[in-house]
């Protein structure tokens, strides 16, 4: 690496040292990978996927072979009876709030299980101000649940107040956001749903699947969520799909959200492909293996940098429920530097030099390294945070794992280069 990049001997010492102790994570994670890329294909083979399918519609889309089977392929990928996958989703964001919108009324009520929701699903939903044109302003109720004081769902108090009150969606974010409390694992969501049905067995199920595809052998579909969300520039998209999202659950609700992304009595039957399928295949064929190193990644800075003396979380040999790790970098400092550095091992836009901002959506100034081949793509080696306490680096994505190491170490070395690692 050193005749590549001028990295300081003692990193690359730390570098053997982190590797040596991730084998046993990276051996778990190739055996996820391999379950899912033989689901995937499987799904492909089923749905007798072929050139056919990869050409291009174009006005209303009407018939378009491709893009319905690639939903039904993709509704077999995660155990759902239906999805919607469309490039026109403009971010994971947009396509939560069709998912929302197309399930809630005027007069409905909404429960968030997971505490407050991550920072651009405020506007949505119409709290803290925000309100043009969100939930709100339909008439939908919206409430939440804190977490305990572990940072996990509180169950008792979701029952007790799914009792007391006609909710119509109980809300789930898998990944933690801009916080530190564990992201949810499939066997968790399993056991909130369990608990929902029990109380209010009407109350649908939905899920913000961000970042979670693909990270365990099932998704939430297949332990009693009614719909799942995300981006196709995150996980499902494998760092190829150049932009789009997906819903998937039943069928009955997939078609309510057709009527909100297009218009009512259209639906789903419109939208064209304009050549995107190739793409969105051949995204979702090469997901496993790219949430696979995008996951040894993440690990793998996990165990550096608590060798270097900082916190980071999951630890590098946990389950992991989502492609994320944060790490507690201490001061805003530390922060910038770590971005800075992991910029220049970007394969685009490593003369960058990222410097805080405000950024749309966002209540604190927020930095981000990001030199990716699709802008804003999560799945590509990344590392952004708001300027707040606890001055913590969320980490994810990595198209593979050599190239995501490097971008890892440089974020050390730019640390090192401004004195706040000292080796």
């Amino acid at each position: 690496m050193q005749q590549f990049f001028d990295i300081h001997p003692k990193l690359i010492e730390y570098d053997l040292k982190a590797r040596e102790l991730c084998k046993d994570a990276f051996a778990e994670i190739d055996r996820i990978s391999m379950h899912n890329q033989h689901k995937v294909l499987a799904a492909f083979i089923k749905n007798g996927v072929s050139e056919s399918h990869l050409g291009i519609s174009t006005g209303y889309g009407y018939g378009d072979r491709g893009r319905d089977t690639l939903e039904q392929v993709f509704a077999d990928c995660v155990g759902a009876e239906d999805s919607l996958i469309r490039h026109n989703f403009v971010s994971g964001t947009h396509t939560l709030s069709v998912m929302l919108f197309g399930v809630l009324r005027p007069g409905d009520k909404m429960l968030c299980l997971t505490g407050r929701p991550y920072d651009t699903l405020i506007g949505v939903l119409g709290i803290d101000g925000h309100s043009d044109g969100s939930l709100k302003d339909f008439g939908i109720g919206y409430e939440q649940v804190e977490l305990s004081e572990k940072g996990e769902p509180d169950i008792k108090e979701i029952k007790k107040r799914l009792s007391e009150e006609n909710f119509k969606v109980a809300y789930i974010q898998r990944s933690r956001g801009y916080s530190l409390r564990p992201s949810l694992t499939v066997e968790k969501i399993g056991e909130l749903c369990k608990a929902v049905k029990e109380v209010s067995p009407e109350t649908l199920i939905l899920v913000d699947n961000c970042y979670g595809e693909f990270v365990d052998t099932i998704e939430p579909t297949s332990v009693g969520a009614d719909l799942i969300a995300g981006s196709l520039i995150k996980n499902p998209g494998g760092g190829i799909a150049p932009t789009g999202g997906y819903i998937a659950g039943r069928h009955d609700l997939i078609e309510a959200c057709g009527y909100r992304l297009t218009c009512p009595g259209v639906g789903r039957e419109v939208g064209a492909s304009l050549g995107h399928n190739r793409e969105l295949y051949m995204g979702l064929f090469a997901a496993p293996h790219t949430v696979g190193e995008a996951l040894k990644t993440a690990a793998y800075a996990g165990a550096l940098f608590e060798l270097l003396g900082f916190e980071s979380t999951p630890k590098f040999d946990a389950k992991r429920a989502d492609i994320i790790e944060s790490v507690l970098l201490k001061t805003p400092e530390a922060l910038v530097a770590f971005c800075q550095g992991m910029q220049k091992g970007a394969p685009v836009d490593s003369f960058v030099t990222p410097e805080p901002w405000d950024m749309p959506g966002y209540d604190d100034q927020v930095i981000m390294a990001a030199g990716a081949f699709t802008l804003g793509a999560s799945i590509e080696l990344s590392a952004d945070a708001p300027l707040r306490e606890p001055y913590a680096a969320w980490l994810q994505g990595g198209l593979n794992f050599a190239s995501g190491q490097a971008g890892v170490l440089l974020g050390a070395q730019s640390m090192v280069d401004k004195g706040i690692i000292k080796l």
